[in-house]
C-alpha cells in the first residue's frame, strides 16, 4: 500500500509561487521610457563631470581639502556616537540582510521571485560598477592623503566613489522601485533619499571620505536604479528558469519514487523468544 509523501517546507514555498501574483492592477513593471532615458543620460553626464573635475584638480578638490581641514568630527563631537551607528545604514552586509528579509516576505505575499531577483541584480551591478571605479581610479582617502591640494588619484586607494553612499542609495532605493502603489513609491523614494543623504554626510563627518566621493556615490547609486528596467527581461527569464529547474527536479524525484522494485512474498516471522520449537495453536476457552 502506497502512502502520500508529506510535503516539505520547500514544497509549500514553491507551491505558493505557482499561484497567480497578487500585484495591484494599476501598477506596472517600470519600463525604460523616454523620460527615464533622458534622466539616465543627464545623470551619466553629471557622473563624468564629477570625475573630470577631480582629475583636473578643480575647485571641487579644493573644497574637499577645505572640508577636511574643517574637521567636522572635532566641531561637533557630541554627535559622534550617533553618527557611528547611523553610518551602518550604508554598510553592505547589514542593509542587504534587512532588505532581503523584507523582500523575501514580499515574494511570499505576491507569489513571485521578482523582488529578491531585482535586489540581487542591483547589488551585482553595484559591486561591478562601483568596485571597478574604485580600483580603477585608486584615490586615497583624507586620512591617507600625501600632498595638500592634490587629487590623490591613482595612488592605490579605493574610496572614489563612496561605497557606503552608493550602497545606501541602491539598497534603500530598491524598496521604492518595487513599491506596490504609486503613493508608497513616492514616500519610499523620499525616505531612501534622506537616508542615503545622511549616510554620505556621515562619512564626510567622520573624515573617511572626501565630499566629492560622496557626490559620486550618490550619482553612481542613482544610475543603477535608473538602469534597472533594462534588466527586467533578465529577471523574468531568471524566475522562469528557477521555477523550470524546480519542476524538472520534482519530475525526476517522482519518477524515482514510482520505479521502486516490487516487494516479494510475505515471510512469516516468529515472535521473539520462541526459538525453533513450534508452539501449539491457542485453544478457545470452553464454557
Amino acid at each position: 500500500m502506497r502512502t502520500e509523501r508529506k510535503p516539505t517546507r520547500l514544497d509549500r514555498v514553491f507551491a505558493r509561487l505557482d499561484r497567480e501574483p497578487e500585484r495591484p492592477a494599476l501598477l506596472d513593471v517600470p519600463e525604460m521610457s523616454r523620460h527615464r532615458i533622458a534622466l539616465f543620460a543627464g545623470t551619466l553626464a553629471f557622473y563624468i563631470a564629477i570625475v573630470w573635475a577631480v582629475v583636473i584638480t578643480s575647485w571641487l578638490v579644493r573644497l574637499d581639502w577645505q572640508v577636511m581641514f574643517f574637521r567636522p568630527y572635532q566641531q561637533w563631537p557630541e554627535i559622534h556616537a550617533f553618527v557611528d551607528y547611523y553610518v551602518v545604514l550604508g554598510q553592505r552586509g547589514p542593509t542587504a540582510v534587512m532588505v532581503a528579509a523584507w523582500l523575501g516576505w514580499r515574494s511570499w505575499r505576491q507569489h513571485t521571485l521578482r523582488p529578491l531577483l531585482a535586489l540581487g541584480v542591483s547589488l551585482l551591478l553595484l559591486n561591478v560598477t562601483v568596485g571597478a571605479a574604485k580600483y580603477g581610479m585608486g584615490r586615497l582617502g583624507p586620512h591617507y592623503a600625501t600632498t595638500i591640494g592634490a587629487n590623490e588619484m591613482w595612488l592605490g586607494g579605493d574610496i572614489f566613489p563612496s561605497g557606503h553612499t552608493a550602497n545606501a542609495v541602491v539598497t534603500w532605493g530598491i524598496l521604492a522601485y518595487l513599491a506596490s502603489t504609486h503613493r508608497t513609491r513616492r514616500w519610499l523614494s523620499a525616505i531612501s533619499a534622506v537616508t542615503s543623504l545622511g549616510v554620505g554626510m556621515s562619512t564626510v563627518y567622520l573624515g573617511t571620505h572626501w565630499l566629492s566621493d560622496v557626490l559620486l556615490g550618490w550619482v553612481a547609486g542613482l544610475l543603477i536604479l535608473l538602469a534597472l528596467p533594462w534588466f527586467e527581461p533578465l529577471i523574468t527569464r531568471a524566475e522562469a528558469w528557477i521555477l523550470g529547474l524546480r519542476d524538472r527536479w520534482y519530475t525526476r524525484r517522482d519518477r524515482r519514487s514510482t520505479t521502486r522494485p516490487p516487494l516479494g512474498p510475505p515471510v512469516p516471522v516468529s515472535p521473539p523468544g520462541s526459538g525453533s520449537r513450534p508452539q501449539a495453536p491457542a485453544r478457545e476457552p470452553v464454557a
